[in-house]
């Protein structure tokens, strides 16, 4: 906290010369670093970067549209529009510029997954941009949309390139998703074991922290995991049976991922699993 306190200081000092050090002032007042939380006054800063016409800025401009957007969506500093949130993510991501913002080309992937703004073709374009400028969410969620036909023509080989390939880098949504895969083939002992390695480590902050995955999406990846672990606890497939253990690992998806572990029991309930 100190060393944070010491940076404002020097950042106010530069930041009417000093872009950089305005940006990193607007970071610091938007999330409380080393000040109290005061997202106007970081909101500012950013529409102070965007809207200039320094040469100096322009390197600043992506990275500023992206924590506008952030600032528009979550309503916090100003008044919330995910419309706003959506053009500035846009002018963040520079139709798929890799020198932009790739977090703004991943965020518009998820943005056009599941808001109101839903279209799944725009979300399976823009995870592709992301993806080939190499972002870890983006992989994993492609493979998803590849593996069910989501706004592109379902691609169960490119599907498991793409979870695998993100799955080793630490994607635990797309582990998730893999560990479903396996268990659909009746590959229940590979399925077993794979969830087991990732119901081990459950800090989902540390883990989304590690990938820069959201946290949203690790807790799914781990709900995933841990229900069809229990599965074969409970029904002995690719393990020995054992319904305490079950029960642990049932319970644990619902804490997770209370809607996933719903989805899951009524799939199991049909005997769709």
């Amino acid at each position: 906290q100190g060393l944070y306190e010491e940076a404002l200081i020097q950042f106010e000092k530069i930041k009417d010369m000093d872009f950089q050090g305005m940006y990193q002032l607007g970071v610091m007042h938007y999330d409380g670093l080393g000040t109290k939380e005061d997202p106007e006054k970081g909101v500012a800063y950013m529409k102070k970067i965007l809207n200039s016409d320094s040469p100096k800025a322009r390197h600043l401009k992506f990275a500023a549209a992206y924590n506008l957007g952030r600032a528009y969506y979550e309503g916090c500093g100003v008044k919330q529009s995910t419309e706003e949130a959506e053009r500035l993510w846009l002018i963040a991501a520079d139709h798929g510029n890799p020198k932009a913002s790739v977090k703004a080309q991943s965020t518009l992937g998820l943005l056009y997954s599941a808001s109101v703004l839903k279209d799944l073709k725009k979300a399976f374009f823009w995870h592709s941009e992301a993806c080939g400028n190499g972002n870890l969410e983006s992989q994993g969620a492609l493979g998803v949309m590849y593996l069910y036909g989501q706004g592109v023509c379902r691609n169960t080989k490119a599907a498991l390139k793409c979870l695998r390939e993100a799955a080793e880098r630490g994607n635990i949504y797309a582990q998730g998703h893999l560990v479903e895969y396996y268990y659909s083939r009746k590959f229940y002992s590979t399925a077993a074991a794979v969830a087991k390695r990732i119901t081990e480590n459950d800090d989902i902050d540390v883990l989304a922290k590690t990938t820069d995955c959201l946290p949203t999406y690790v807790a799914k990846g781990v709900a995933m995991a841990a229900f069809y672990l229990a599965r074969c606890l409970q029904l002995g497939l690719g393990v020995q049976q054992d319904q305490a253990a079950a029960k642990k690992y049932y319970s644990k998806a619902c804490l997770l991922d209370p809607a996933v572990a719903a989805d899951l029991e009524l799939a199991a309930n049909l005997g769709r699993i």
